[in-house]
């Protein structure tokens, strides 16, 4: 049996089901696959239509020839432009943020790229915080440009009048469409007020051209921070991170109103960058334990930032948890924010050589890119993920040669530290045999 729903979603016994509760089970009905549980894998390119006058109905829903009736349906033409693992996945992510639809994608950056594409033309400007992921500041620097879409960047740690004042210094900011967000900021965890930001956009916003905001949440996944709720348009995901959480497989995801959704679906349709029918299935997999893997990681990092920040040879270190020398930021954390996540940054003290030596001596934490899986995963962003960017604009950001990333997976955190002392005993040999 189906729950009841309204149109602010599910609800049993007269109460709103929480969205930890839906991902086991809403929007698939047992029925359509001989009572199995678990919806399967529709690994199909196309789908049969009952009728020729079906076929046409579907097709004209699907390019925009009319408007559905209010009982009608799209229905399934080819998996390029729906399937029912997306259709399922997407139905259940958007009750995270409150979305009224979602969009899953090939990778984090197809989602990023082609929502981007979609909502932007020649001429119009995109303001974005900086840092952001090394991906995303070249995709914004080096392809926009070639479609004419100029850009404009911020230090994440502006404030909104800052922010402001930049953009009126520009020259265009009559041309402003976007303003693109990473709040927390890769890697340096620096956090954008999101409502500053909604607020320059209504500014800048006439009644024939709305700014969109949009907001990257990768870095604290759709548990702990709800961009939508701060008046933000778009949230974006790598969903490769913690949607998908054991760091096999590659997606993306967008989420927000009807009206965008679908200008952003209708550049995925032609684009064809929506994820496949197993990795739909995956995600579905994993977004039944997304919460309490979240949460088992924010609880370890929370005793691996305290280790790290006591450290003699950890010179600063980037971590939600600890903001209280940052007012500004404690505010805006305890505003967007409802966990510090398992991101953390921290700078060794001296440069690349010795951020390289502990890297490369740790043994239970991996030495490898990404974030947001079940293991924990460390890396150097100037080398490696943020390495397209120029040194002179890396510095402006924090992005220091000692810096180091870790995300902390579900591993006892005890047995993390012990992996990071060991690693730190080699740097400490390696300083003083050269002295």
């Amino acid at each position: 049996m189906q729950l009841e729903e309204d149109h602010l979603g599910p609800h049993l016994n007269g109460k709103h089901v929480r969205p930890e509760s839906l991902m086991m089970s809403y929007g698939y009905n047992p029925e359509w696959s001989e009572m199995a549980v678990k919806a399967p894998i529709y690994q199909t390119s196309t789908f049969v239509f009952k009728s020729a006058e079906e076929g046409k109905a579907f097709f004209e829903l699907a390019y925009g020839l009319r408007e559905k009736n209010s009982e009608e349906q799209l229905g399934l033409i080819y998996s390029r432009l729906n399937n029912p693992d997306l259709e399922i996945l997407e139905n259940r992510l958007r009750f995270w943020d409150g979305a009224e639809e979602a969009a899953v994608f090939a990778s984090g950056m197809a989602a990023i790229s082609t929502t981007l594409l979609a909502l932007l033309k020649p001429g119009d400007v995109i303001l974005h915080s900086e840092p952001i992921y090394g991906g995303s500041d070249y995709y914004i620097k080096n392809i926009l440009p070639k479609f004419g879409i100029q850009s404009i960047g911020f230090q994440a740690c502006a404030t909104g009048e800052e922010i402001a004042q930049q953009l009126e210094a520009s020259g265009v900011a009559d041309k402003l469409a976007m303003i693109y967000l990473e709040t927390p900021a890769n890697p340096t965890n620096h956090l954008v007020d999101i409502e500053e930001c909604v607020a320059l956009a209504r500014k800048h916003s006439t009644a024939d051209k709305k700014v969109v905001v949009a907001v990257d949440n990768t870095f604290l996944g759709p548990v702990f921070s709800h961009p939508l709720k701060h008046g933000a348009d778009l949230v974006l995901y790598s969903a490769t991170k913690y949607i998908g959480g054991h760091s096999d497989l590659i997606a993306g995801a967008c989420a927000g109103s009807a009206a965008l959704m679908k200008q952003v679906k209708g550049m995925r349709t032609f684009a064809g960058s929506m994820a496949s029918p197993w990795t739909g299935w995956m995600l579905m997999r994993s977004l039944e334990t997304l919460k309490i893997r979240m949460e088992a990681q924010a609880r370890g990092a929370e005793v691996v930032a305290h280790y790290l920040k006591q450290h003699p040879k950890v010179e600063k270190i980037y971590y939600l948890g600890d903001l209280q020398d940052n007012p500004r930021q404690q505010a805006i954390y305890q505003k967007q924010c409802t966990a510090a996540g398992s991101m953390i940054s921290f700078d060794i003290r001296g440069g690349e050589k010795e951020a390289f030596r502990f890297l490369n001596s740790l043994r239970l934490i991996k030495l490898a890119v990404s974030l947001g899986g079940t293991e924990s995963l460390a890396e150097h962003p100037a080398s490696m993920t943020h390495s397209d960017i120029s040194p002179a604009d890396r510095a402006k950001m924090g992005i220091g040669e000692g810096m180091v990333r870790i995300s902390v997976g579900v591993e006892h955190p005890e047995d993390i530290i012990s992996d990071m002392e060991q690693a730190f005993a080699k740097v400490e040999v390696a300083v003083e045999a050269e002295v």
